[in-house]
């Protein structure tokens, strides 16, 4: 099972780290030799789900789009990540099942945080009325219920959460135990 292909589904409110933490995970995986694609949730916004507003449904969609993307590539051996905050447990769980490999990864990070982080400007957009419907603020995050990890990025460092999502990786099988060098 170490080569086949598998999702690592990273959720979380905007600014919780979902970004930063993929991008190092596809960097030392491509080092450890795997295929690895990110479906970022803006990203896939901008071309897969162009024209989608954020309602219920629209969200929904956009989950559903991005799921059927990791699935095809999962099951052709690639490491797929998906960066999006996927705010509902049924849309995450419908991934889940049509996926197949999937690592559910909860990036929890409060929200004050994520507003001090506010790497793209959004909450300060939405405090100043100009974004409604915005997750975690004017509407609702569902915590996942059983994710395969918890990361909180307000306690942990970047290097401590890579680690600990690459321990779980190879605790579950999707990975090879990196071998151990230096030793005399």
């Amino acid at each position: 099972m170490a080569n086949a292909g598998f999702t690592i589904w990273f959720t979380g409110l905007s600014g919780a780290g979902k970004s930063t933490l993929s991008e190092i995970i596809e960097q030392r995986l491509r080092a450890r030799g795997r295929n690895v694609e990110i479906l970022d949730g803006d990203v896939v916004r901008t071309h897969l789900s162009k024209g989608l507003g954020f309602s219920k449904e629209d969200r929904d969609t956009n989950i559903k789009r991005i799921a059927f993307v990791c699935g095809l590539l999962t099951r052709n051996g690639v490491v797929c990540i998906s960066a999006a905050i996927a705010p509902y447990r049924e849309a995450r769980e419908w991934a889940r099942q049509e996926i197949g490999n999937f690592v559910e990864i909860y990036v929890k990070c409060p929200i004050d945080v994520c507003r001090q982080r506010d790497v793209k400007g959004l909450y300060k957009l939405v405090d100043e009325g100009k974004i409604k419907n915005f997750t975690g603020v004017d509407d609702p995050y569902e915590e996942p219920e059983h994710p395969e990890l918890v990361i909180e990025t307000d306690k942990e460092t970047v290097e401590e959460s890579v680690g600990r999502i690459f321990a779980k990786l190879e605790e579950l099988g999707y990975l090879e135990p990196e071998p151990i060098t230096g030793r005399a």
